[in-house]
């Protein structure tokens, strides 16, 4: 897939968040939304990555600009919708003509490297010129419907939920707001949208009614998980969706044989690396780019940021940052270990 590239739609402002901060760079385990999906698109093996910036753009650019991985911008000056937003990018899409686009919001950090990977496959085998995910959810209100053929079950629109009739508002399928476009077919009727909305607003969804009545094709990948749909607009949600990706690694962690027999209190951040045999205690945080090594015992009531614990460590009640522990080493009750990424034996 390294011929394909990426829009990430990263403009808004997020009132409802409360927080001087663009709404991309809310965290969840204590890492931007915006990084999640930097790191699932990266690690679709998609290396040409344009983020479409807009509020406080200067500290968007700033988090960009820290990460290992590489990342295109522009700025979106007037906010007018996700279909102006791609406008924005236009050069972005030109200088990659004759490939593929994925384009997706800045602020729904749970889609996944498999989603991506396979709904391209389809996308490239059915020679779609847009490429819908979709996700079938057990309620969709507040979403837009994805609306099938009852003849040959091949989409023939998307309905947003104030536009739709009660039938149409029973579909469960819904619109993830992710898309595979043809470029050349994208840059040939994007700027065929109008702003005949309530908001007087370009919808990237449009694109997919002018492509229909233009016979051009257009399919829906359906993802396995419902949990890629989701976002955060304010507090409340944005807790939720903490929630669930500290559920999701603590799970994930279990049955890869990561012994942690009481979640509570329990955070470890999605770049943590743990190995098996390992057992971690309640109230006790795992975050940054942190590795536990086989047989360590962590916790109860420790914090271990970007740092190393070692084989068979025991690390109890006590807080390390930047540091290497040493296999076997048994850390004492209370103590605050800080160092420059040396070995540190106590």
């Amino acid at each position: 897939m390294s011929d394909t590239c990426c829009i990430i739609l990263a403009a808004g402002e997020g009132k409802r968040m409360n927080s001087d901060e663009p709404k991309v760079l809310s965290k969840v385990l204590f890492k931007p939304m915006l990084g999640w999906i930097i790191d699932a698109v990266s690690g679709s093996n998609i290396e040409n990555i344009c983020v479409v910036k807009g509020f406080k753009h200067e500290i968007v650019q700033k988090y960009l600009d820290s990460l290992d991985i590489k990342c295109e911008s522009v700025i979106q000056t007037e906010r007018k919708g996700t279909a102006h937003a791609v406008m924005t990018a236009k050069e972005f899409l030109e200088s990659h003509k004759g490939s593929d686009v994925l384009v997706l919001g800045g602020d729904s950090p749970f889609i996944d490297k498999e989603t991506i990977i396979n709904s391209y496959q389809i996308h490239k085998t059915e020679g779609n010129s847009a490429t819908i995910i979709s996700s079938k959810v057990d309620n969709p209100f507040g979403y837009g419907r994805i609306i099938r053929s009852t003849l040959d079950n091949t989409v023939i629109g998307i309905i947003e939920e104030k536009d739709a009739d009660s039938k149409q508002r029973a579909t469960k399928e819904i619109n993830s707001g992710v898309y595979w476009f043809k470029i050349d077919d994208l840059l040939s009727k994007l700027f065929e949208i109008g702003n005949n909305t309530s908001q007087n607003e370009y919808y990237l969804t449009s694109i997919i009614k002018l492509f229909i009545e233009d016979g051009f094709k257009v399919n829906a990948f359906n993802a396995k998980s419902s949990e890629i749909v989701l976002g955060a607009n304010d507090l409340r949600q944005l807790e939720y969706l903490n929630t669930i990706a500290k559920n999701n690694i603590i799970d994930k962690l279990i049955e890869n044989g990561v012994d942690i027999p009481c979640r509570d209190g329990v955070i470890i951040g999605c770049d943590t690396i743990i190995q098996d045999k390992v057992t971690i205690f309640p109230n006790t945080m795992i975050l940054g780019k942190s590795v536990i090594l086989k047989g360590a015992k962590i916790g109860p009531n420790s914090q271990i940021l970007d740092s190393k614990i070692g084989e068979n460590a025991v690390f109890n009640s006590s807080c390390c940052k930047n540091s290497v522990i040493a296999n076997d080493t048994i850390v004492a009750p209370f103590t605050y270990v800080e160092g420059g990424g040396s070995e540190i034996n106590i």
